[in-house]
């Protein structure tokens, strides 16, 4: 068996001409959606991933507001330039692109920004509505994952899913949007013993631990989903995941690329989110009293 291949690339961009469409909707009554994306000193890694949502921005026809800041810019400052963005009808998404220098709070910036405007999931309120299926935007990269899970025709509910990784921004939220779904789903970690025991029974794998080559073909079932969320960039300069796709590919149903599998996908569901947030901001001005807290997504999109 060779596994199909999960292509992030082709689903990402057929969302993105769809977009376009939503996008003219939005203008021709008057609301142009807008993304600010706040760059807090000179990091090479971060200037390369706000020029790619900026690119994405441009292309589906949403307006981006890029704020670059000092490195040493003092924390107030940021607070205060989010309280700004916050406030600002023309802003409908606020990204802070991380890392955050060591001497601002990481935290308390996310939770300075709006719910209503936080379109990279990272708000508590956000992180806590996935525990209730209740959030309003869920976080870019497992919504991403959940829409290439989507492709494969698999219904996901009483699969076995393992996730490798648990962190804030993708492990976590990620068995949490997939418990939604009705999978039983096992988180691993770096402290977690014997992980082929594990990663062994998965009908869905999903890693997500920053360490080329981690899952090798021995670790995987046979038939298994295998969705790669990670990259690292070798000494040659080559981008690699966590999984060895040459191996593994040989003994999955379906895998994931790197790249071109789950990386485009997540600057898509960051313009989606923020046409959600546009479109639910013209509904409110609609109608004065609309509330619209839920995303579908995790009802099964």
């Amino acid at each position: 068996m060779t596994a199909r291949i999960i292509d992030g690339k082709a689903l990402s961009k057929q969302l993105r001409e769809g977009f376009k469409t939503r996008v003219a909707t939005l203008v021709a009554q008057g609301v142009t959606p807008g993304l600010a994306v706040i760059l807090v000193g000179d990091n090479p890694a971060s200037r390369v991933y706000v020029g790619n949502k900026v690119k994405a921005c441009e292309e589906c026809g949403v307006r981006s507001f890029h704020i670059a800041l000092l490195g040493d810019t003092v924390e107030s400052e940021v607070l205060t330039t989010i309280a700004r963005l916050n406030a600002d009808p023309a802003v409908h998404g606020i990204l802070i692109q991380l890392p955050l220098p060591p001497h601002i709070d990481g935290r308390k910036v996310l939770e300075a920004i709006s719910v209503h405007k936080d379109v990279d999931g990272f708000h508590l309120y956000n992180v806590g509505g996935l525990v209730v299926g209740n959030t309003i935007f869920p976080p870019c990269t497992p919504y991403g994952v959940q829409l290439l899970l989507d492709t494969t025709g698999t219904d996901v509910a009483g699969k076995n899913v393992v996730v490798v990784g648990a962190s804030n921004i993708v492990g976590k939220p990620m068995a949490l949007m997939l418990l939604q779904r009705e999978a039983t789903v096992t988180i691993c970690h770096a402290k977690t013993r014997d992980l082929a025991q594990h990663t062994i029974l998965a009908d869905i794998l999903i890693v997500a631990a920053g360490k080329p080559g981690l899952i090798v073909p021995q670790m995987v079932k046979q038939g298994a989903i295998v969705i790669d969320v990670g990259i690292n960039r070798l000494p040659d300069g080559k981008i690699v995941g966590d999984v060895d796709f040459e191996g593994v590919k040989e003994k999955a149903s379906w895998i994931t690329p790197v790249p071109g599998g789950v990386g485009p996908m997540t600057v898509t569901m960051l313009i989606e989110n923020t046409l959600r947030s546009a479109e639910r901001a013209l509904r409110m001005r609609q109608t004065d009293d609309y509330q619209d807290w839920e995303a579908p997504v995790l009802k099964g999109h």
